[in-house]
């Protein structure tokens, strides 16, 4: 394979990592910031994400090719930063499982009852977390190749369901401005999970047998696609459906029908639908499946048939309990990801790196901005756990 064919596969390994159900989310939390204001924070989160994802790659250049995440964190901090980066790790894979399947399963359950009018209201995250628990077990090389399908499905009804969307945008309920400032606080953390991809970075650099030059170009290129991609999806529902109807639909199955209801056509209600199922299913199962496997890993389960049974208990019932108790809870698990997500993204490289320059001040490549961009990524960092800590204790 040639290096040129290695690249473009990154990019757009790294560009599927990002672009998620996360996505899903992006116009719910942010429709009281108005679409001009959320784009600016977008770029933000953005330069800030790309900025973290490159000192990621200077961390890469001093420790052997192999490393994982946990090896760099051990490499540069010793025990301390490996136990560090293990528990921020296990809270983000299992935050973010608990957000997929609280909204997977609010969306299954509009299907269960129109099927089964009777049924409980816990059925739906049942039986979601049930259909991907079942994948997860066939084991990785199938997970794969399901995930590779559903993920090319998923872009092609993005792409036509952005095709239909487009006509009915309005250019007016684009210049909505933000209601209030305390939006900003609750919008900020589940903008800034929708741009992780730092857990895949270890393993691009071993793709590209750790090709520094090509590794900037894929960090850059690749956590910029998303950034496009959630611009014309803000622009999209934003245009289409507006700040106040947006404002009124605080849940996932109230979006999606909010915008299947502004279109007014069977085809493009039935590609939304199928688009929010496929992202939400892609999502839980790259996640699950990585939690699955750091499970096993750390509780030495066996690969048979009683050992995947433990590790898949041990993977699943976590957050099953938490979507049954917060069945609405889509966009609050998702928040509590970014608390996690700071410490792995911006906290660790950030202390690693001080550390690494201070050693090796002319070590090879070193990311532009010196000191204060450490120091400014460390500042937004914290901002972005105080704006979910104020969430979750409804001081905003």
């Amino acid at each position: 394979m040639s290096n040129r064919s290695r690249i473009l596969g990154s990019i757009f390994i790294l560009a599927g990592t990002t672009i998620g159900a996360g996505m899903l989310a992006l116009p719910l939390t942010s429709a009281g910031l108005g679409f001009g204001t959320s784009v600016v924070i977008m770029l933000g989160i953005w330069v800030l994400m790309a900025y973290t994802g490159l000192l990621m790659l200077e961390l890469h250049q001093h420790v052997p090719i192999t490393a994982t995440l946990h090896g760099l964190a051990e490499a540069f901090l010793g025990w301390k930063g490996r136990l560090a980066a293990t528990i921020s790790m296990l809270f983000l894979l299992y935050a973010l499982c608990a957000a997929y399947i609280a909204g997977g399963g609010a969306l299954m359950q509009q299907r269960v009852i129109g099927h089964l009018p009777g049924a409980p209201d816990f059925s739906g995250a049942l039986v979601f977390t049930l259909i991907i628990g079942l994948v997860v077990s066939l084991g990785t090389s199938k997970v794969d190749i399901i995930n590779r399908i559903l993920f090319v499905i998923k872009l092609v009804v993005l792409a036509v369901t952005m095709v239909m969307l487009t006509p009915q945008v309005s250019g007016g309920h684009l210049l909505d401005l933000p209601i209030e400032q305390g939006l900003l606080v609750a919008a900020l953390p589940v903008i800034f999970t929708s741009f992780g991809f730092h857990s895949c970075i270890p393993s691009l650099v071993r793709y590209v047998n750790k090709d520094m030059a090509a590794l900037r170009k894929i960090v850059l290129i690749g956590s910029a696609l998303p950034l496009v991609v959630y611009i014309i999806w803000q622009a999209l529902s934003f245009g289409a459906v507006g700040q106040s109807v947006l404002l009124q639909n605080d849940n996932l199955p109230g979006f999606v029908s909010s915008i299947a209801a502004a279109v007014q056509s069977p085809w493009v209600e039935a590609s939304i639908y199928l688009f929010a199922d496929l992202a939400l299913a892609t999502s839980f199962l790259g996640v699950s499946l990585g939690l699955f496997d750091f499970l096993a890993e750390k509780f030495k389960r066996q690969n048979n048939k009683r050992g995947r049974a433990q590790t898949g208990l041990l993977t699943f019932i976590p957050p099953l309990i938490f979507a049954l108790f917060y069945p609405q809870g889509f966009i609050m698990a998702l928040g509590y990801a970014a608390i996690a997500l700071v410490v792995i993204a911006i906290i660790l490289p950030v202390i690693m790196v001080r550390k690494v320059r201070a050693e090796k001040p002319h070590g090879g490549y070193q990311v532009a901005g010196g000191t204060l961009a450490l120091n400014v990524a460390l500042v937004i960092g914290a901002l972005v756990i105080i704006a979910q800590l104020m969430v979750a204790f409804r001081l905003v």
